[in-house]
């Protein structure tokens, strides 16, 4: 795939969002074993490409160091040996879940004797933008052509050479499935406006699906002709307990901070009750600050951590609302539980945030209050993502309300139809 012209992206945008909607009667005829055909060969295109893949990928990384990108950046955008073999089998294992477009539910039998059931049903085409990790081409490409939907995707500039390949192995792999090539389009273009024009295609794409940073989500929900699912900005939170077991607390807090702190699901802020403070605080920073972690702590944490040989410093204005995507880490001492959840209202972004205790009626209170995407009790924030919760993959986590909330997996990729059977019924 060659790099295309400024003057030629709008009518190459436009023809590749046409071929995939004249993709989407196929795909709707296509069998599931069909489907999963196809992630067998795309899982096995990647390994047998490895090398390759490898290679583009370098090109990306250098040019991004050259540019100065972030550390998170760079680290979302790499690709090694171990990671393709890790999308591989996230690809085999997405054809091990059950097909949704074989799902009938709410079915029911009316008094006149029609009876009445829901279908699920593709979406039909998928816009999807991306920054920096060339991973989503695959993961998008998975769970769009197995649930039966076309996709167009838009990858960062950053990535354009990983996902110039993974795209044309998955493109390869739909034709070795005897599926429509152009069901996965790739805009090859690195300029800003690609990503306008696939915004304009309404007539031709069903949904945009951004995974980037906030200014990427703000130009699609203003610039967008299409209906837009955003999310996947994480500002998460624990909340520490006085009931929690401190000692297992530590753990949680450690992995969901320090496992992979350039995601969207680590942990940013943790928030103390003042009764464990003393004790709690103290042994934290000692225990983070041998990963690398800073702190950014309210006054009442700063006295507990100033002397442990830290990187602490008191939290700023805008400390507390930042997502860091580093091993940076907030601390709040909280006078309690009611204290703690009205600073997660203020504060969150509505991703992932949990609490640590044993008092069961406070857990369930906090369950029931806190409105994120995914609420945790006596769990690292780390486990928001499809593949933890047995989805397979993901194409974003949804933070909205409307349609899907949390990581979107196959299930998510669809909708509904209803089905009336009948006697040749007539209404009175």
């Amino acid at each position: 795939m060659s790099v295309i012209s400024a003057n030629a992206v709008k009518s190459r945008v436009r023809n590749l969002a046409q071929n995939a909607r004249a993709s989407v009667p196929a795909l709707r005829r296509s069998t599931s074993e069909q489907r999963n055909s196809f992630l067998a060969a795309l899982a096995r295109g990647l390994r047998l490409q490895i090398s390759a893949i490898v290679e583009a990928n370098a090109l990306d990384l250098q040019a991004a160091i050259d540019s100065g990108l972030t550390p998170a950046l760079l680290d979302r955008l790499r690709l090694d040996p171990g990671r393709i073999e890790a999308m591989a089998s996230d690809v085999e294992h997405v054809a091990t879940l059950p097909d949704p477009l074989a799902q009938r539910f709410d079915r029911r039998e009316l008094p006149n004797g029609l009876l009445i059931h829901k279908r699920r049903v593709p979406l039909g085409v998928l816009g999807v933008i991306y920054e920096s990790r060339p991973n989503v081409s695959i993961d998008v490409a998975a769970l769009a052509i197995r649930t039966g939907n076309a996709a167009v995707l838009r990858g960062g500039k950053e990535a354009i050479a990983s996902n110039r390949i993974l795209v044309q192995i998955a493109v390869e792999a739909l034709s070795a499935a005897g599926l429509p090539s152009a069901a996965l389009a790739f805009v090859d273009a690195v300029d800003r406006g690609a990503t306008l024009e696939l915004l304009q295609q309404a007539d031709l794409i069903d949904l945009i699906i951004p995974r980037g940073g906030a200014g990427l989500h703000a130009f699609c929900r203003r610039e967008s002709r299409i209906p837009v699912i955003t999310g996947g900005i994480g500002i998460c939170h624990l909340y520490v307990d006085a009931a929690a077991d401190l000692e297992r607390a530590l753990a949680v807090v450690r992995n969901a901070k320090v496992q992979r702190p350039t995601v969207c699901n680590a942990l940013d802020s943790v928030l103390v009750h003042r009764s464990i403070a003393d004790a709690f605080v103290p042994q934290l920073v000692s225990l983070l600050s041998a990963d690398g972690v800073e702190f950014r702590c309210d006054p009442r944490a700063l006295e507990l951590a100033r002397n442990s040989g830290a990187q602490v410093r008191v939290a700023g204005d805008e400390d507390f609302d930042t997502e860091w995507l580093a091993l940076i880490l907030g601390i709040r001492i909280v006078d309690d539980a009611e204290q703690a959840m009205t600073h997660i209202e203020a504060h969150s972004s509505g991703h992932s945030d949990g609490i640590l205790t044993e008092d069961v009626s406070l857990a369930e209170s906090f369950l029931a209050r806190i409105d994120s995407a995914a609420v945790y009790w006596n769990a690292s924030t780390r486990f928001t993502d499809g593949a933890e919760l047995g989805l397979g993959a993901e194409v974003a986590v949804s933070t909205q309300r409307l349609h899907a909330r949390g990581p979107m997996g196959l299930t998510e990729l669809t909708s509904y139809k209803w089905v009336i059977e009948g006697d040749y019924h007539i209404r009175k």
